[in-house]
């Protein structure tokens, strides 16, 4: 089984950064592809981001320039830096991790999640 543990979310203005991490743990063959996917209050979850372990990486269009996930395999930690931040990205984020299947920015592909963090972006 795999842990996931999100950590970095808070609050900040329109326009600042923020830098999400998700520390993996457990069976690392099952956090092949990693995600980040999030959710606002009354809306349906919705995919933000995802990567393999062969580099491969794709963005909602939402976040595409602005956001930018990397994965360091060696330390099985998942990291989104968020950029140019509006207050839409109000959300609380999820990191997702499945095994070496296709890679895709669909939450029902993905096994494992994590309990989450809130990320609030004030106008």
């Amino acid at each position: 089984q795999v842990q996931l543990v999100e950590s970095g979310g808070g609050s900040v203005q329109a326009g600042g950064s923020l830098r999400l991490s998700c520390a993996a743990s457990g069976d690392t063959y099952n956090t092949y592809c990693m995600g980040w996917f999030r959710q606002a209050p009354g809306k349906e979850r919705e995919g933000g981001s995802a990567t393999d372990n062969d580099g491969f990486t794709t963005y909602a269009d939402s976040v595409k320039g602005r956001f930018t996930i990397s994965k360091d395999n060696r330390n099985n930690t998942l990291y989104l830096q968020m950029n140019s931040l509006k207050p839409e990205d109000t959300a609380m984020y999820y990191c997702a991790s499945t095994a070496p299947v296709l890679c895709l920015l669909v939450g029902r592909t993905f096994d494992t999640w994590g309990q989450g963090t809130l990320v609030t972006v004030s106008s």
